[in-house]
């Protein structure tokens, strides 16, 4: 199955800007299930942004205008361009791609995702 490695996490004062990346170890972009998810201690796992099945880009209402999602298959990686962080981003972020993974099960812009990366920590202080 395919494997997928965040990077570019970090501890951040708000306003400040980040830039994730999500390796594949294998073309897990040839489709347009593909996306960003971020999760809190206590709290359900939530979408941030992904592509739907048109490949138009969705993104979750706290963070439209302030984080862009993109990708470059011909390097098999995902990006989340974060600006104008707030606290209340404060999360571990996943990439995810709805390929053939044995991973929670979630649905979102039209797709169900099962493949996970091990997520990076993100820390926005006030």
């Amino acid at each position: 199955q395919v494997q997928l490695v965040e990077s570019g996490g970090g501890s951040v004062q708000a306003g400040g800007s980040l830039r994730l990346s999500c390796a594949a170890s294998k073309s897990a972009y040839s489709n347009y299930g593909t996306g960003w998810f971020r999760q809190v201690p206590g709290k359900e796992r939530e979408g941030v942004a992904g592509f739907d099945s048109s490949g138009s880009t969705r993104y979750a209402d706290s963070v439209k205008g302030r984080f862009t999602i993109s990708r470059d298959r011909t390097k098999n990686t995902l990006y989340l361009e974060m600006n104008s962080l707030k606290p209340e981003d404060t999360a571990m972020y996943y990439c995810a791609a709805a390929e053939r993974c044995t991973g929670e099960s979630l649905i979102m812009w039209g797709f169900r995702f099962r493949c996970w990366g091990q997520g990076t920590q993100v820390t926005v202080s006030a």
